[in-house]
């Protein structure tokens, strides 16, 4: 269907998804880039400022800092909720509250932000004052860092403060119910019974990754040293943005009244940009490095989840560590409409009065009004042309459909 004929190319859509000639001739351009042994399309392959979004790629013995991008460490964190308090208008009011003003007030914010960097979730452990609840999801998530050291914490206020927000762009937070089931096992497993409840954030490293990638952006790392040095910096990004995951989800699990360790089940946190040192990827025997620029992990049996745009169900399925895939799925529907062509479209065809309100009857808390246009679902791919896509490739399978009740974008 795209026409390209470069063996080092991998297109993972089915003729029913919608793809850009511009963001397929990207992914040749850095196909034929030295040192790349693969790049995958995803079904949510869309064109980025000059590298697309919703790829990854295999090189042999180079780190490319500028395929990562300005959110270094970006993903989702979806934790399982059992038996939530609160529901209802009065959710919606508590949500609005826990969501505005900063994250943990009473401690400091320059030891808020130095845990953060050099140790990720489990720093804020060793913080006290840190609530009862935020350490039982801290203790809940247990994801195995496996990075380098961070590096030295570039300065600037602001980084604390934007800790436990979404940001803009297409990162949320939200309250989610689980609408549908495909394998009834895996599921319950997981804790995402039919018509249980998730929280589902996704958002990144802030203006932290604007740093990294001012500092490294177009270079092309070779040298032992100089891949040592970006890779610290991007583990402090990495490490950040997990634990403004953490805290965007202790939010909304507040408002839920689910804050004991007995009401959570098994969450997972999952990093969409970023670089790691794989052994045997593409079929060969060298060690390459996998770059991901808006793409999820799909490790075999691991969980994994495609986002959703807002008011449509994201789909948590189970990895299958499909080599051709470099095992990674989309890691979400993907535009079809730049933010400022939906903007300047969706304000002729939607009152903003309705856009609070989802098809499904959710509600989404936005303080920014161009957002509501800009990251409609009607800017976005359908999602399920993107969940048969990696189907049929063999990436992963479908396991529960999560559907926004509330969505938060401040």
């Amino acid at each position: 269907m795209n026409g390209i004929r470069d063996e080092r190319v991998v297109v993972i859509a089915t003729p029913e998804v919608w793809m850009e000639s511009a963001a397929l001739d990207q992914l040749q351009r850095v196909a034929a880039m030295a040192g790349c042994r693969r790049a995958v399309g995803m079904p949510d392959l869309h064109p980025g400022r000059g590298i697309p979004i919703g790829a990854a790629f295999a090189f042999d013995g180079v780190i490319r800092p500028g395929l990562v991008g300005g959110d270094a460490g970006c993903g989702a964190l979806v934790v399982p909720v059992r038996r939530p308090k609160h529901s209802g208008d009065g959710l919606l009011r508590r949500v609005a509250s826990e969501t505005e003003g900063a994250v943990l007030p009473e401690l400091s914010r320059e030891t808020l932000l130095g845990a953060a960097w050099a140790l990720g979730p489990a720093g804020l452990l060793a913080l006290d004052g840190v609530p009862d609840g935020l350490v039982a999801l801290v203790d809940q998530l247990a994801v195995p860092d496996g990075l380098p050291e961070s590096s030295l914490l570039p300065s600037g206020a602001a980084f604390a403060d934007q800790l436990g927000t979404a940001g803009g762009g297409n990162h949320f937070v939200e309250i989610s119910e689980v609408t549908s089931v495909a394998d009834h096992a895996l599921a319950s497993r997981w804790g995402l019974e039919r018509h249980s409840v998730a929280v589902v954030a996704h958002s990144g490293s802030r203006q932290l990754g604007a740093v990294l990638a001012e500092r490294w952006h177009d270079r092309e790392l070779r040298a032992p040293e100089e891949q040592a040095a970006y890779l610290a910096d991007l583990a402090g990004c990495i490490r950040y943005a997990r634990t403004n995951r953490v805290l965007l989800a202790w939010r909304l699990l507040s408002a839920l009244g689910a804050t004991r360790e007995a009401q959570l089940g098994p969450a997972f946190d999952l990093v969409h940009n970023g670089v790691s040192a794989e052994a045997g990827l593409a079929q060969g025997a060298c060690t390459c490095f996998l770059h991901r620029k808006g793409c999820a992990p799909a490790d075999s049996g691991e969980a994994t989840i495609v986002l959703g745009s807002r008011g449509t169900v994201s789909w948590v399925m189970e990895g299958l560590g499909n080599d051709r895939t470099l095992s990674s799925v989309a890691h979400g529907a993907g535009r079809r409409m730049t933010r400022s062509e939906a903007v300047h479209k969706l304000r002729e065809r939607h009152r903003r009065a309705t856009l609070t309100r989802t098809k499904s009857g959710g509600t989404v808390l936005c303080d920014d009004p161009e957002l509501l246009y800009a990251e409609h679902p009607d800017a976005y791919k359908p999602i399920e042309p993107v969940i048969t896509s990696l189907e049929a490739a063999g990436a992963a399978r479908r396991v529960a459909a999560l559907m926004p009740v509330v969505n938060v974008k401040r």
